[in-house]
């Protein structure tokens, strides 16, 4: 599922925005309208290959699927200011089980996770044995 010697992070969208059956459907888009520079940060760190968990803000609260980075950062068209990226990214799973915020945050292995620590952040960096962890929680 994870790719050796990749990177892993965590995008968010609302799913009556965007949701991850929307990715499945159109089987790759672009991670378009992130406006903060901690998560433009991230998203320009983005290698192809990189592992994402998908999370539905807002509504559900829960990491439902996993998808890649089959673009790497580029100019955001949805703005014409050069300080907004975006990137590509193309479904690869559902979660069997969906692993909520709550179950994440009761987790004590989890504790320290920055979807724990950095709530509002858009996109964010997950670490391996956090990815391991959640993996597990969902049954895969």
């Amino acid at each position: 599922m994870m790719a050796k010697g990749k990177r892993i992070w965590l995008v968010k969208s609302e799913p009556n925005v965007y949701s991850f059956d929307d990715l499945l459907k159109d089987k790759q888009t672009a991670w378009t309208g992130v406006r903060n520079y901690g998560a433009r940060n991230n998203l320009r760190d983005m290698k192809i290959g990189d592992t994402l968990f998908y999370y539905h803000s807002n509504i559900g609260k829960a990491i439902v699927g996993i998808a890649t980075v089959v673009k790497e950062s580029y100019q955001d068209p949805t703005t014409d200011d050069k300080n907004w990226l975006c990137v590509d990214i193309a479904p690869v799973k559902k979660l069997k089980t969906e692993v909520t915020l709550e179950d994440v945050k009761s987790h004590p292995h989890l504790a320290t996770m920055d979807l724990v620590r950095l709530g509002r952040l858009s996109v964010q960096t997950v670490k391996k044995e956090e990815f391991e962890e959640i993996i597990k929680m969902s049954n895969e």
